[in-house]
């Protein structure tokens, strides 16, 4: 077992740079047997344990002053099950390497995120997801879970288990680190398949006007909305015959690295230092990208390298309110005199059966306000998480947002069940911190 630091003295910082923390000590275990004697051996020196990915969270869900386990050496895939067609992977494997291993073993995962730096337990931790007309979040994947629990013994889970363990299993897909630490999860896989994307820039109202039709016509649909202009970019994926045509390298370089990070930097840093410079910056910004379509394995298609560091609230909200969501946000853009330089990001997902996943009993559409690191930010979110609030929204869990255990309470049904079992599991508040004692009370 070792022990890391990340930064001065100690102190961890999150990708945003708007969360650190400084914990008694840091702990990369190399198994799970290591990994639940650092529990143990901090509930004896009455240390709060805390486990932590990539840092990709905007809040506080990882930070501890206790002990902060760092899993970077709990990685791998453990088996393949073909007939069962699952993989079993251990906590701390990045989703990078994760879909690299499954694409040369002729596997994907069915949907992903837009980026694939976490960690898998990170990830499925806070709820991370992609866009989907069926299929949902990459917590809605996973088919069982192993987890040290706060008496330092090792539990696993599925829905096949005993009604204990289809319990944990229902709230510890997207458990936020309240249940344990998560050691290893077990996904379902498929057949690896192409998939073609079709991206082109298309009107904010036609967007809107078309959007039961465009969610409907396309397996995966999402865009971004460029405040301040009319301008969106749309992007549709389907699962295609073949046959595999990759973006070029120049063009790829071109689009996705010098226009989509390099010169978008460049803008952001000439939007923070003039911020009356926005609205003109955004008008060319909307007309940057191209129209193109492409068609490659899913990861390659359903994630981006995005280089430009930001902080992020987002919400899901009854996909039903999507539209009127959409014009009340641009509208408040509008009158504010805000100057908002990030789009904003818009993506769909099916009801599940994780008891606190955002899209947890309903159809959910997603909301995703930015701004660039360093950039005054809370005048933006408030104004838009009143608006998203007020359609009971519920915010992503590792994302920017000001609500508490009352108001989850109310948007989520099944909120007592998730408490009820954290009571069980974690009397003692092992695994607590200031983030969880907001979000599901003491």
């Amino acid at each position: 077992m070792s022990s890391t630091a990340n930064g001065k003295n100690g102190t961890w910082r999150n990708w945003g740079g708007n969360v650190s923390a400084r914990p008694a000590r840091q702990v990369a275990p190399a198994s799970v047997e290591e990994l639940a004697a650092a529990v143990r051996r901090a509930a004896e020196d009455g240390l709060k344990v805390k486990a932590v990915g990539t840092g990709h969270s905007f809040t506080s869900i990882a930070a501890t002053d206790g002990v902060l386990i760092r899993p970077q050496l709990l990685t791998g895939i453990r088996n393949i099950d073909r007939e069962a067609m699952t993989v079993t992977v251990e906590a701390g494997t990045p989703l990078k390497r994760l879909n690299a291993a499954l694409a040369r073993e002729g596997l994907s995962l069915t949907n992903m995120g837009d980026i694939m730096e976490q960690t898998v337990s990170g990830a499925t931790s806070t709820g991370t997801h992609g866009t989907g007309r069926e299929s949902a979040s990459i917590a809605a994947q996973i088919k069982g879970l192993e987890l040290v629990t706060a008496d330092g013994s090792v539990l696993t889970c599925s829905e096949k288990g005993t009604e204990e363990e289809r319990a944990v299993f229902a709230a510890a897909r997207t458990g936020l680190g309240a249940l344990g630490i998560v050691t290893a999860i077990t996904f379902a896989v498929e057949p690896l398949f192409l998939l073609t994307a079709r991206e082109e820039p298309m009107p904010f109202d036609r967007v809107l006007n078309e959007f039961d039709q465009l969610w409907a016509e396309n397996e995966h649909f999402e865009f971004y909305w460029f405040p301040h202009t009319g301008s969106t970019n749309t992007k549709r994926n389907n699962r295609s015959a073949g046959p595999e045509r990759p973006v070029g390298q120049v063009a790829g370089w071109i689009e996705d690295e010098f226009l989509s990070n390099g010169v978008f930097q460049v803008a952001q840093w000439v939007g923070r230092a003039a911020p009356a410079a926005v609205p003109a910056i955004a008008q060319i910004s909307s007309k940057a990208l191209s129209a193109r379509t492409y068609t490659d394995i899913p990861y390659k298609v359903f994630t981006s390298p995005r280089r430009v560091r930001f902080v992020e609230m987002e919400y899901a909200v009854p996909r039903a309110a999507l539209v009127e969501t959409l014009r009340e946000l641009r509208t408040m853009v509008e009158h504010s005199g805000l100057r908002v330089s990030f789009p904003v990001e818009v993506r769909t997902a099916p009801a599940d059966d994780i008891t606190l996943s955002t899209a947890s009993g309903r159809d959910s559409a997603y909301i995703a306000v930015h701004m660039f690191r360093g950039t005054p930010y809370q005048a933006y979110f408030t104004a838009a998480e009143r608006i998203f609030t007020a359609h009971e929204g519920r915010p992503h869990w590792g994302k920017v947002h000001t609500r508490d255990a009352e108001y989850f309470a109310r948007v989520y049904p099944r909120f007592g069940e998730f408490t009820a079992l954290r009571d069980r599991l974690d009397p003692e508040r092992l695994f607590q911190n200031d983030y969880l004692r907001r979000v599901l009370g003491a």
